[in-house]
């Protein structure tokens, strides 16, 4: 009986940012030439929900629209042939911390240089600083504008 060999695995960080999507095509592209496949990951935590104050919430229906939400911006992204190869995985959770787990064992983490908050004129956002310092695999960081088309 023969083992089974695991492929590499690239795990890319994903929040709807544009450079979030630049480094989506670039780990796409990386694990293709890798033989490889590709998690992307997207954390998502409701604000409040740890104080006292927070307001009552269907946290399954939150997490199926973030779910829905995913998808859509998945194909959006890559087309609906492409985005057949990626593992979509939406994780409950700090972002930095999330992709950290998610990217034991893996060949690279990917992200953009910065996602949706933070300051405009800052080179790394906090997530993308912290997974560099952290990481156990190498990371790549993809700056926004970066051109996703040329497959």
């Amino acid at each position: 009986m023969e083992a089974e060999v695991a492929r590499p695995r690239v795990v890319v960080g994903i929040d709807g940012s544009p450079s979030s999507y630049a480094a989506l095509h670039w780990a796409v592209r990386y694990a293709r030439l890798l033989g490889g496949t590709v998690d992307a990951v997207s954390a998502w935590e409701l604000p409040g929900i740890y104080g006292w104050s927070a307001p009552a919430v269907d946290m399954d229906l939150d997490e199926q629209q973030a779910r829905d939400q995913m998808t859509r911006e998945l194909t959006e992204v890559l087309g609906s042939e492409a985005v057949a190869s990626v593992r979509p995985l939406l994780v409950h959770g700090n972002a930095a911390d999330v992709l950290l787990r998610a990217a034991e064992g893996a060949e690279a983490l990917v992200v953009g240089s910065r996602g949706r908050g933070g300051f405009a004129r800052a080179l790394l956002g906090s997530v993308s600083r912290h997974v560099t310092d952290h990481a156990s695999c190498p990371v790549v960081i993809v700056r926004p504008g970066a051109e996703p088309g040329t497959d």
